[in-house]
């Protein structure tokens, strides 16, 4: 089911409305499929968005919805953590399917050497020499690569190559 909800280029969406067909027609092929589980986690990403959408007005773009996604991620990836330790296989396996759903609308992840090279060249422009210029170089990065890498990892890289 996953495989459905790709980008068709990888690229990503172009627009918010991009997004929100491409939710529709997954929940309408959710629901014709009898996919409870799918058809749930879209609603949320769907309600996700329009909450988010709500509190920024007319700031609500791409970048926008690739942080709520990246956070429905992470959320979802602790409790898979919380779930495991606490002896609840079954509420594991819910929530890592949910990450499925919502990764299918995320663009294609950055490969390692992409990211050292983004962070290379946000250091060079930040004129960064220390661990004390990590956030000029975080502030510069972390646009690009926002819903295309792992904020914590791209931050524990940053941190490593300053130090």
């Amino acid at each position: 089911m996953a495989g459905a909800l790709q980008y068709e280029n990888g690229e990503g969406c172009k627009t918010v409305m991009d997004m929100r067909e491409q939710i529709s027609a997954a929940m309408i092929k959710a629901a014709k499929d009898k996919d409870k589980e799918t058809l749930s986690t879209l609603r949320m990403i769907k309600s996700s968005l329009h909450n988010r959408e709500i509190d920024l007005k007319d700031q609500f773009g791409e970048t926008e919805m690739l942080q709520v996604l990246s956070s429905m991620i992470k959320q979802r990836k602790d409790s898979v953590e919380q779930f495991k330790q606490g002896g609840r296989p079954e509420l594991a396996a819910k929530e890592a399917k949910e990450i499925e759903v919502i990764q299918g609308f995320m663009p294609q992840q950055l490969s390692a050497e992409e990211i050292d090279a983004l962070i290379g060249q946000a250091i060079e422009e930040a004129g960064a020499t220390g661990i004390r210029d990590m956030g000029k170089v975080m502030k510069l990065l972390m646009p690009k690569v926002t819903g295309k890498a792992d904020g914590k990892a791209v931050g524990e890289a940053v941190k490593a190559r300053l130090s």
